[in-house]
């Protein structure tokens, strides 16, 4: 609906009530009120309290750090607390660490590495970790973050829609107005 500038049609005071009520203690946001933490749910909260223009609600400075501490030794990050690092949760963790201005709380050259690390070298594509077979999901979302932390010569991402800028900048030049 934000997309299509069509956000008058949904309740949007409920909606936001509805996603702060998923915040945890920790800053941090789960699927359901009192569910437990998940990046990637901080990552459809964080978007929908953007889209809404709601952002300022969230304690920035908290759930900057719940992210940072999401990246492990290898340079990845988990989606939770002692879990394994994720290929997937480089797109999810960096761009909402992008949406609430705090990614340079991440080490970008570490994460860098652990994506590369999990690309097939002889056939491309990406794997969830270093050796695991590629898909189409990983290499989405490792190209994603790839593009956030400007390698390569990627087309620039957009942090919240996963849409190029240059195509958000085309067809849906209302996101770009709000923000100017």
């Amino acid at each position: 609906l934000s997309l299509l500038n069509k956000l008058d049609k949904i309740d949007a005071g409920k909606a936001r009530d509805f996603i702060l009520s998923c915040q945890n203690i920790d800053g941090a946001f789960g699927g359901m009120p009192g569910a437990e933490s998940h990046a990637a749910y901080v990552f459809t909260c964080i978007g929908s309290l953007k889209m809404l223009g709601d952002l300022d609600l969230v304690d920035k400075d908290k759930l900057g750090l719940w992210l940072s501490r999401r990246q492990c030794p290898s340079g990845g990050f988990n989606g939770r607390p002692e879990k394994l690092a994720d290929v997937c949760y480089s797109w999810w963790i960096l761009s909402s660490c992008y949406m609430i201005e705090r990614q340079q709380w991440i080490n970008l050259d570490a994460l860098k590495t652990y994506v590369l690390n999990c690309q097939d070298a002889d056939d491309g594509g990406i794997g969830d970790r270093p050796g695991n077979e590629v898909d189409v999901f990983h290499t989405f979302f490792g190209l994603t973050a790839l593009s956030l932390m400007g390698h390569y010569n990627l087309e620039l991402i957009d942090n919240t829609y996963a849409i190029p800028v240059k195509t958000m900048k085309k067809h849906f030049p209302h996101i770009y107005e709000k923000e100017n």
